[in-house]
């Protein structure tokens, strides 16, 4: 089970953003070619990313590029690039049906695995389309991308982002029908860490797995939220041992420190200890 608490997106037309990226907590490293490019700098970019890449350094961090779109002028191009070096991962922007899925695998061949960006309403809608191909086109993670969703629903999302929580709730149902991962959108909050925090357990209660982040200075509060504290951790060995007990054999519930405990949560508590095992390796 890889972490994946805290994905950091660094422009990869900065080229220290891309060196300071190497020694950085973050989980993921997404170096990014749309959003925070801008069109002069597109071609700029992808060579960097591209380099950065091959060059490697980047120790136990994930490393993703996000391509520009592939009804873009540049996302063509930045899939013939990346395709030469093989990432971790690609993230495709703006995923609102299989055939994006199919066509970014198409053009880098066997290679990295594809995480999807659900930013539109139509992405939200065909969510159940988008997930079922995910095995035929190596589909792995889906990203929140509340900012272009908001505009495109046209709602203020607000602290509590409650106008946003039944997409939040419809990605993460699908997510999971597939196995796949789930990371939460940015917060575009910087200096309020506080919020930032109350964001990352808001995402946390709905079931993601981490944050996608803006900023360095995101990276810690997502990097304690998401991990699991050391009361889970107890819980989850005292959970675990319990139903590894011979005394306890085929029974399917227990009791456990005065609590009815299921095979569910001895599932749970596995899944506790496997992420407590990757985040410390």
């Amino acid at each position: 089970m890889r972490p994946r608490r805290s994905a950091l997106y660094m422009p990869a037309s900065n080229v220290r953003a891309i060196e300071k990226a190497r020694g950085l907590d973050c989980d993921v490293v997404i170096l990014d070619l749309e959003d925070a490019v801008s069109p002069d700098q597109k071609e700029l970019a992808r060579e960097q990313a591209v380099a950065a890449v091959r060059e490697g350094g980047f120790g136990r961090r994930e490393l993703v590029v996000r391509a520009n779109g592939l009804d873009s002028e540049w996302g063509a191009a930045d899939l013939a690039a990346i395709a030469k070096v093989r990432p971790d991962a690609v993230l495709l922007p703006k995923v609102s049906s299989p055939e994006t899925l199919r066509e970014a695998r198409a053009a880098l061949g066997n290679g990295p695995a594809l995480w999807a960006m659900i930013e539109t309403c139509r992405g939200i809608v065909d969510l159940p389309a988008i997930v079922g191909a995910a095995a035929a086109t190596g589909l792995a993670v889906l990203v929140l991308g509340p900012n272009d969703l908001a505009k495109e629903m046209r709602c203020r999302p607000g602290v509590d982002r409650a106008p946003l929580l039944p997409a939040i709730s419809q990605l993460v149902l699908c997510a999971r029908m597939a196995g796949l991962a789930a990371l939460d959108g940015v917060c575009n909050t910087i200096d309020d860490l506080a919020r930032v925090e109350a964001e990352c357990r808001q995402g946390l209660a709905w079931g993601f797995d981490g944050k996608t982040l803006i900023h360095p200075a995101q990276i810690a509060p997502a990097n304690a939220v998401f991990s699991p504290s050391e009361e889970e951790i107890a819980w989850a060995h005292t959970v675990v041992e319990a139903f590894d007990d011979p005394a306890n054999a085929g029974r399917g519930a227990i009791r456990v420190a005065g609590k009815m405990v299921e095979l569910l949560h001895r599932d749970e508590a596995r899944r506790t200890l496997a992420i407590a095992a990757a985040v410390a390796g």
